[in-house]
């Protein structure tokens, strides 16, 4: 019996419930890299290409190697055009789409990635009402092509907090995931991610996504934040990301040696 794909592995943990853990890669490419991750330390690996100079194609190398260890690779998307996540699925075990507001965007998103090839005037009879080409095209699409792709929309304002229940309403969203940067700017606290406020509308989120039986994830990059999540009821964990976890073994290593090696 084959064995399940890393993006079918996490995609049925999280709609068995399951809380997965995972972080961001934004500069690690080399595939070398995977060979220092603990057995068991990661479910998932977002790959990042938003804030940086790189491009997703650079990522592929390290995306083959994470996945020959089990570990899915979500792609954050530059684009939010339906299209280009069409296309990032092609290539990752799944999308992760920014700033994601309004529910009839987050529809065509959800069905550029999981119904994909379809397009045009038959996807639009799907959307608007269920009619697919064929039995066969409706299977080929969900139980073939797109079993194993995860798709993840980024709540990151006001807005998106407003229409969450619709969002997590439409069929194939597998999680919602909160930008802190993004949604406390819009909330008018930028970065402070300690913010009674901010807190609240977290403790929201998760309600409101756990009601629909979709996890909710939120990013950060201080243990004790990130701690603070799960505890309130988070199941898609993404801490820090490759350079920040290094920069804090580095900072807790060298400390130490310093400190010790003091003879004064």
């Amino acid at each position: 019996m084959p064995t399940l794909k890393p993006g079918r592995m996490l995609k049925d943990k999280l709609i068995n419930g399951e809380t997965v853990f995972g972080t961001f890669f934004q500069h690690g490419l080399s595939p070398s890299l995977v060979d220092v991750i603990p057995d068991g330390a990661l479910d998932f690996v977002i790959v990042s290409a938003e804030h940086n100079a790189l491009d997703l194609a650079d990522f592929l190398p390290i995306r083959y190697a994470l996945a020959a260890k089990g570990i899915a690779v979500l792609a954050r998307s530059h684009s939010r055009e339906p299209d280009d996540v069409s296309k990032v699925c092609d290539s990752f075990d799944g999308v992760v789409v920014p700033y994601v507001e309004e529910v009839e965007h987050a529809r065509r998103l959800m069905a550029a990635a999981l119904y994909r090839p379809l397009k045009g005037v038959a996807l639009e009879r799907v959307l608007n009402a269920g009619e697919w080409p064929s039995d066969k095209s409706r299977k080929y699409a969900i139980e073939q092509r797109c079993a194993d792709t995860v798709f993840i929309p980024m709540i990151e304002s006001l807005r998106g907090v407003e229409n969450l229940d619709a969002i997590c309403s439409i069929p194939g969203v597998h999680a919602v995931f909160v930008g802190p940067n993004d949604l406390t700017t819009t909330m008018g606290i930028p970065n402070e991610y300690d913010h009674p406020d901010l807190i609240a509308i977290l403790d929201k989120i998760i309600k409101v996504a756990d009601a629909r039986h979709v996890a909710t994830g939120c990013s950060f990059v201080k243990f004790e934040q990130m701690l603070r999540s799960v505890r309130q009821g988070a199941r898609f964990i993404c801490f820090s990301n490759d350079g920040g976890l290094l920069r804090e073994a580095m900072d807790s290593a060298f400390g130490r040696l310093r400190s010790g090696s003091d003879r004064s």
